[in-house]
């Protein structure tokens, strides 16, 4: 989803969740996505908030409570075993997947947009996913069954 430098992250998870109609397991974001309402709208897709919480997070649900907002377990396990840890045990490493293929997109484009209107540069970006989805295919090798 292509908005503009006015548009928080946290603003548009819903509407790019109810993009995928298959079952969600994970959701993995930066801290732009630390909010209630993030954590929220990845429950009620059933799926588990992987999400670090910000450095000043406090948690928020009173502890009377049977269990806790997802935001506050993330929160509460962060302050167990410290945040490199829980990284690995949530899998949170997976999204530097995502990062890898932006960077290759900027490394192979350029990290700048050439059109000066946002809708054109809204095609631009989908051209430019286009062609690199195509290289990578085109990169991947056949892969065929060999029977004994």
């Amino acid at each position: 989803m292509v908005t503009t430098n006015d548009v928080a992250d946290c603003e548009v998870l819903p509407e790019i969740l109810e993009q995928i109609e298959q079952p969600i397991e994970q959701v993995s974001g930066d801290g732009g996505y630390d909010t209630r309402g993030c954590y929220d709208t990845i429950s009620q897709r059933g799926a588990k908030a992987v999400i670090p919480p910000r450095t000043n997070a406090k948690i928020q649900q009173p502890n009377n409570q049977a269990r806790p907002h997802p935001r506050d377990e993330n929160l509460l396990r962060v302050n167990q075993v410290g945040r490199k840890q829980w990284k690995q045990e949530s899998g949170y490493h997976r999204r530097s997947l995502s990062e890898t293929a932006i960077f290759r997109l900027k490394t192979i484009f350029g990290g700048k947009l050439r059109r000066r209107f946002f809708d054109n540069q809204a095609v631009e970006l989908f051209l430019q996913c286009a062609a690199l989805n195509r290289m990578i295919q085109l990169g991947k090798p056949d892969s065929y069954k060999v029977e004994d």
